[in-house]
Parts: structure tokens; sequence; C-alpha cells
């Protein structure tokens, strides 16, 4: 990381200098200490995250079948210490976490550090199925068992046999399945469908819920006796909000997977981007900012990467959480803020797509034609 200090400031080279590489600029004289040594805290920072990406991609290579898990933060060397300590163990373990923190990449991890390890790993989202198709992924079924079984077929707990299953957003289980999963947690056994005769399989199992399953038993949406035949060893994966100094190791992880991907050379990120992926609350998790990667890598031919190129909306709301009365939004009638706030928000949308209106579409997810007439309204765009 290298840093200018110059007493001959010119913005055109200053700006051309950050996008060859250059990760700051101070101009002389400066009496300002405390800024120069932010500017250098972030950029060790940032070489630290750019170090650490090299480091694990050298381990990866030695440790082959074992995913790439970044993150040094407190909170994250206490979740893979509880990692390793149960990994080995053949019990039932339950992750449990807010949607985007990565319970399915922790499965995976479980599995390359466990004794079953060279042995089959399958995974099945419970939430993405109707009932009688997760039904028969998971029992398999045999020929002439419903309409269009041609043919026997095996099942996951078949298929399993020996290994691990990740079931993914267990608490979508229906009530039906809820109760052969515990027959079959029980008994060690399974019947396809169609079919009588038992079939013993012997598999750990690994599940993982974005909602509280205590709750849910609470509420009558989920079996009391299944919950404690999988609540065995209940890890929480925390939030990226929780994970302090993270999100640069994340987003420079990111960064170099989608360089890689696309054949680009796009980065490094700007004081500004660092300031603005730190200062970004992430609802959505590593998942939202891997997103938010891949986008800026996907839409832009290279270079450095600022702050205005992350698309990233902050909240800039006090800490205690009631809205900031000093903001001039706040001083508006409720239409005409909601006006300012779609006017700002198009022509944010608008430069992150490169002018695109398809792509906007994507990445806002409204329909095209509604998109294109609200951006026509503003005065974004022409008639077609």
């Amino acid at each position: 990381m290298a840093i200018l200090i110059t007493g001959f400031a010119d913005v055109r080279d200053a700006v051309a200098a950050v996008r060859e590489g250059l990760f700051d600029y101070l101009t002389k004289p400066f009496e300002d200490l405390e800024a120069l040594e932010a500017v250098i805290g972030k950029a060790l920072e940032l070489d630290r995250a750019y170090r650490e990406i090299d480091s694990l991609r050298t381990r990866l290579a030695a440790e082959s079948g074992a995913p790439d898990v970044v993150g040094q933060s407190p909170a994250m060397e206490r979740l893979l210490d509880q990692i390793r300590q149960v990994a080995g163990l053949d019990t039932t373990v339950l992750l449990e976490g807010e949607s985007g923190t990565g319970k399915d990449l922790i499965a995976k991890l479980i599995h390359a550090w466990s004794t079953r390890s060279v042995k089959p790993y399958l995974e099945v989202n419970c939430g993405g199925l109707p009932e009688s198709l997760l039904e028969s992924l998971l029992f398999g079924y045999e020929k002439g068992a419903f309409t269009g079984a041609s043919q026997a077929s095996p099942g996951y707990f078949e298929k399993v046999h020996g290994g691990n299953l990740f079931l993914d957003e267990i608490a979508d289980m229906s009530p039906k399945l809820q109760s052969s999963l515990l027959r079959v947690l029980q008994d060690h056994s399974f019947s396809r469908i169609g079919s009588t005769q038992p079939r013993a399989t012997d598999f750990r199992l690994i599940c993982a819920t974005n909602r509280s399953l205590a709750g849910e038993v609470k509420a009558g949406r989920f079996r009391e006796d299944l919950y404690y035949r999988i609540n065995v060893v209940a890890v929480r994966l925390p939030p990226l909000r929780e994970r302090d100094g993270d999100v640069i190791r994340l987003a420079a992880h990111f960064l170099d997977h989608y360089n890689t991907k696309f054949g680009k050379e796009c980065g490094p990120f700007t004081p500004a981007a660092v300031r603005a992926l730190e200062a970004c609350h992430w609802q959505g998790n590593v998942r939202e900012l891997q997103h938010c990667i891949e986008r800026v890598v996907a839409l832009q031919p290279g270079g450095a990467i600022d702050a205005i190129q992350l698309s990233l909306a902050t909240d800039n709301r006090p800490e205690d959480g009631h809205p900031d009365s000093s903001d001039p939004a706040m001083n508006l009638a409720y239409q005409d803020a909601r006006a300012e706030f779609e006017r700002l928000y198009l022509r944010h949308l608008f430069d992150a797509a490169g002018g695109n209106i398809s792509e906007a579409a994507r990445l806002s997810g409204i329909p095209r034609q509604n998109l294109y007439v609200r951006m026509k309204r503003w005065g974004f765009v022409t008639d077609e």
C-alpha cells in the first residue's frame, strides 16, 4: 500500500495515481497528525486483508476439500473454535443465524473436518421444495410409486450413508415430513415411497435455520420432540455487524475472487470505499457484501474502486434510533420526501448500472417497463 505526500497537489494527477493503485495522497504542509494516522491505519488494515487472502489461498491448497472461511474477528474465532470441537464428534449440529451469514459454508466446513469427510455430503433446502418433492428426494421411491415413477430411485437418506446430510431452513419443513424425519433419526432406518421394506442408514445430521426453533415450537409450527432431537449442539453464526474488521477482509476476498472469475483487474479500494464498506449495516450479511462486490467488478472495466461505485445505502440514524431532525428530508412533506428519495435512488441506480436499463432493472428487482417509466419521469432516459 502506497501513500503519497506531496507539496505539489494536482487533482488530475491525484485521481490518476489512485486509479493506478495509490491508496491515498496528502498535501504538504499538514498539521493534522490524526488525519495522517487514520489514513495509515486504513492502509494497514487493507494491506492485512490482502495478505490474509494470500495466506488463505496457500492454506486451502494444503487442506483440499475445506471451504474458504474468511474472518479473524473475535466473533469468528469463537465460532471456528466451536466448529473444531464438534466437527470430529458424531453428533447432530444445529446452525442458527440470520440469512446470509454463511450457514451452508459452515456446514461444508464441518463435513471437511469430520471423520466422515471421505464419505458423501448432501444438502437440501427444505424451504425451496414442495412437500411431495422433498419427500421423494429424501426417501427415494420405487417404480410405480406414483405417476411418473418409471424406475426406482434412491433418496438422500440412502445416498448419504456414512456421510453428512445438511438440511437447510429446517423450520420450513412440513409437519408430515417433520414426523417422518423424527422416525428416521430414532430408528436409523427408512422406507422408500411405495415400499414397506426398511433400509438402514447411517449419517450425521447438520441442520440450519434463520428463525428461532424454540419460538416455532411455541407457535405450534415445529414438533417439540424433533426440536429436542436436533438441538444437541447449537452453534450461532454471528451477523456481519458483529464481526469487527471482517468486512474489509471479506471485501478483499470477494474482489480477488471476481477479478479472477471475470478476468478483470479492479481495485484496490480507495479510502472512501473502505469507509463506506465499514459504515454500511449489511442487513443481508455476507451474502449482501458478496453481491455488492460482484456487481462492482462486473460493471467496472478496471482500476480503483471508489465509494460511489459501491452503491451502498448507509443508515444515517443517530445511535438512539430516532430520525435526525437536522436532515433536510425531515422538513419535507411526506410525498415530497418520498419523491426526493426516488429521484436520488434512481440516479444512483442508473449510474451503478452504467446507464443500462435492463441491468438497472436486474439490480433493483423492479420490472424493466415499470423502471423505464420512472426513469423517464425524472428525465434520466428519453423515449426508446
